[in-house]
């Protein structure tokens, strides 16, 4: 029988989803195309090979230590929709929903759009009539900064989301057997590119220019007129915006707990495979830095054409072929992604309409016991999202809207984060007496760090950064009439 906080659908999920599947879900969706291209731009801010490896290794310690504190609650809400839970718990339905609302808008959405094209990109690699300036409808102009297209490469994106969707349609076992493979491939390609540069490409010349001169400033980009990484606050500043890049690039990996209803015991494993999945990517994408510095000289990282790190490096150890080894490893990994994000993302959805604060359809689950309208849902607004670009005069350059706001809810994610660990606190004081199988590692000491390193973050987002700091509050802060048309539509 449901318990009073369990909607009764929620029992029609079925618990497919082992160690092993949950682990390949959180390291499947962290791992896009983030790793092999944002170092470039890393580098840019930091300015020398030991600092760029501190932005990283600051990356994976805020990760781990949000996942193991999300693992407190986890435990104590094995429940689908996850951080939305969390977040409604915590603090009150508005606070979970403006979450969920981002997460649909942008975060989710946006990242799922971003990657799909990003696989057309280095499938027209191997297949060059797939480009996103080869058009079946070409740029209409909407105003002076924003077009509508429809590009081969546009509508790659779009099919493969769209096919994704449909097998997560038919069944969570579909969907995890797709994970399971693809990410387990993409973690052998992954460790395929760093042994190839650490033991095929190291060059003692670029070994002892980057390593034997780790921490000189070189080559950098200045955060704002006159702050450098060459002074303390000025390289201060510059970590914190350097982790945009490698906060993208490691986030989503609190999809898993979007999928508590249908983990085995999760109590235990939405826990352990928070651990281990982010363990394991962390510990590859340091790897996969090291590998880049042993290669490239800091002066290429930083200038690879089109921030194509992980392409110049496959280059210089394998001239020639390179590029096609990369574009095949980076469309197993985009492949496997996006597959995680789908499957994840809807899961919110769905606990969302069941509580009434999303479209009433999405709170249902079809014959395959899957939410396949929230899955529907989620799969027309991220086609959406694929089809806007934007547009510099100057240029006459075209870029993609979802980039943008990507750009914009980094530091909206980071609020989020913030509220949800600070939710351990919160619920430890309200419902003391709650079950909790397993404890934040490190309570209080822990959290109460990821806490003050992340604001800190976000202050010097807000402070340096406003273009695409403030635009992402305001994605928020717009949730909040939503919020209300929604409860007014419940009631």
């Amino acid at each position: 029988m449901p318990s009073p906080t369990t909607p009764a659908d929620q029992t029609q999920l079925k618990r497919s989803l082992g160690l092993f599947d949950s682990t390949m879900l959180v390291a499947g969706s962290m791992i896009g195309s983030g790793i092999f291209i944002v170092s470039a731009e890393m580098a840019r801010n930091v300015g020398s090979p030991g600092w760029l490896l501190i932005s990283w290794l600051i990356t994976g310690v805020l990760t781990l230590t949000a996942a193991l504190s999300y693992g407190e609650l986890a435990a104590m809400m094995p429940r689908a929709g996850g951080q939305y839970v969390y977040l409604r718990e915590a603090f009150s339905p508005l606070w979970g929903f403006l979450y969920g609302w981002t997460l649909f808008m942008v975060i989710q959405t946006g990242t799922i759009a971003a990657v799909g094209v990003a696989f057309a990109r280095y499938l027209g690699v191997l297949w060059p009539t797939i480009s996103e300036t080869s058009y079946l409808i070409p740029p209409l102009h909407i105003s002076a900064g924003y077009a509508v297209s429809l590009s081969t490469a546009q509508l790659m994106a779009i099919l493969v989301i769209l096919f994704l969707t449909w097998t997560n349609s038919q069944g969570i076992k579909y969907g995890k057997r797709v994970q399971n493979f693809f990410t387990v491939a993409k973690l052998g390609s992954l460790l395929g590119l760093i042994a190839a540069g650490i033991f095929l490409g190291w060059n003692r010349e670029t070994v002892a220019a980057n390593f034997g001169d780790a921490w000189t400033a070189r080559g950098f980009i200045p955060v704002s007129p006159g702050l450098t990484p060459e002074s303390m606050f000025g390289l201060l500043v510059a970590l914190c915006v350097a982790q945009t890049g490698s906060l993208f690039s490691a986030d989503a990996w609190n999809n898993i707990t979007f999928t508590a209803g249908e983990v085995q015991n999760p109590r235990r494993n939405v826990p352990l495979s928070l651990a281990f999945g982010t363990g394991i990517v962390i510990a590859l994408y340091l790897l996969a830095n090291v590998a880049y510095l042993v290669v490239l000289p800091l002066a290429q990282v930083q200038n690879a054409p089109l921030d194509r790190v992980a392409a110049a490096m496959a280059g210089a150890v394998f001239p020639g072929v390179g590029a096609v080894l990369m574009a095949i490893a980076i469309m197993i990994s985009t492949f496997g992604c996006i597959n995680g994000m789908i499957l994840a993302g809807a899961r919110a959805f769905f606990a969302m309409a069941q509580d009434g604060l999303f479209f009433r359809r999405a709170a249902s689950i079809n014959k395959a016991s899957v939410p396949g309208a929230a899955l529907l849902f989620q799969a027309l607004w991220t086609a959406v999202l694929v089809l806007p670009r934007t547009y510099n005069p100057a240029t006459q350059a075209y870029g993609n809207l979802y980039s943008n706001l990507l750009d914009y809810v980094i530091s909206s994610a980071l609020i989020f984060y913030i509220l949800t660990i600070a939710g351990v606190f919160v619920l430890r004081k309200r419902r003391p007496d709650a079950e909790r199988p397993y404890r934040a590692f490190g309570y209080p000491v822990v959290p109460a760090l990821y806490i003050a390193g992340a604001a800190v973050i976000l202050a010097l987002l807000f402070a340096y950064r406003v273009s695409t700091t403030l635009p992402g509050l305001i994605i928020v802060v717009l949730g909040v009439p939503v919020y209300f048309l929604f409860r007014r539509a419940v009631n």
